[in-house]
């Protein structure tokens, strides 16, 4: 697999952009349907959702996706400790697995940047 490792890795940051890209599409549009939870005041859903909605869409096309990435792995992080870090500590007890998976995700993304099949590479960045 050595030798199909930036084709892999473009495929991984695509789809891991357009995942989260609908996190934000949820607190952003209420697509798909979304209901915010009480204990969350609207200008954090509106503020982490645009992260979530154009950070993801910038990862997944690969438009200054290091930057990008580094947002949204800081997102993730804040996101673990102010929802679920409070909870208990492990991630399995807190239901907090996701926003660490995503912290982790989108550091990697972060060090790698955007890589082939993307706007960057397309323009010469």
């Amino acid at each position: 697999m050595k030798r199909y490792e930036s084709q892999v890795y473009a495929v991984f940051r695509i789809v891991m952009g357009f995942l989260f890209l609908f996190h934000g599409s949820e607190k952003l549009f209420s697509f798909p349907a979304w209901e915010r939870p009480e204990q969350m005041p609207l200008a954090l859903a509106v503020f982490s959702g645009g992260i979530e909605f154009f950070g993801g869409l910038m990862v997944m096309l690969g438009f200054m996706a290091g930057w990008a990435g580094f947002l949204c792995s800081g997102l993730m992080a804040g996101a673990y400790w102010m929802a679920h870090g409070t909870q208990a500590l492990l991630p399995i007890q807190n239901h907090g697995e996701p926003a660490a998976v995503y912290c982790f995700v989108f550091l990697l993304i972060s060090a790698k940047g955007s890589g082939i099949w993307s706007i960057d590479a397309a323009r010469g960045a």
